[in-house]
């Protein structure tokens, strides 16, 4: 009779030895899960400082801007450093000049910042498909080294040859999708982020656009 520290023990060392035969498959597959942790850390603290700009950010600006403070008003979008400040500057620093130029000017820095937010995302989105593929690779090549070996096996195959070469295969299947499923979670996420900040950059160029016109009113 096993007492119930014996028999976590033995459950602890059996999760181990799963992992363990899983094969070649878990290698590719725990990389693939510190690229994902690494990208949807990198990125989400990256995206968390890009939505974040000063309270009273825009009405300072459009104050400075109708003030004719320009050289002011670029030094706070400067200071800034958010995707909507980087927009704002490159739009006072073409002020003078015709409004669809400021516009273009603005629209090109928009695009440049959006790319920068997106950087690796694409990483996110092919681990999560390709964590679960994987997985499923590893466990067609282990469940053909199964029936290799009870095809070899001498005499009646034993159940327990059987189950054992199954639930071996089957492992990194399950591995495959505990890392894809978090990572597509992960990447909606972050989508969902982006989306956030770019609808305000083009909320911002417009009024600012605007703001440029009202002296002509």
């Amino acid at each position: 009779m096993l007492t119930p520290g014996v028999e976590s023990a033995d459950a602890s060392v059996g999760l181990i030895d799963l992992a363990m035969a899983g094969g070649w498959a878990m290698i590719p597959l725990a990389m693939l899960s510190l690229a994902g942790v690494y990208i949807f850390v990198e990125r989400y603290l990256t995206l968390k400082r890009a939505a974040k700009n000063p309270e009273g950010f825009r009405d300072r600006i459009k104050h400075m801007v109708l003030a004719g403070d320009i050289n002011g008003a670029k030094m706070l979008c400067a200071q800034t450093g958010t995707p909507v400040s980087k927009m704002l500057e490159k739009g006072i620093s073409r002020i003078g000049n015709p409004l669809k130029n400021i516009e273009t000017s603005i629209e090109n820095t928009g695009k440049i910042e959006m790319a920068r937010l997106e950087k690796n995302l694409a990483g996110l989105a092919t681990i999560a498909g390709a964590a679960p593929m994987l997985g499923f690779l590893g466990t067609v090549t282990g469940m053909i080294q199964a029936f290799i070996a009870i095809a070899q096996a001498e005499g009646s195959v034993s159940p327990q040859l059987l189950s054992g070469g199954i639930y071996e295969a089957m492992v990194t299947t399950a591995t495959g999708l505990i890392i894809g499923l978090p990572a597509y979670v992960g990447y909606n996420y972050l989508v969902s982020k982006i989306d956030s900040i770019v609808h305000d950059m083009e909320y911002t160029s417009i009024e600012f656009i605007d703001l440029l016109q009202e002296p002509q009113h």
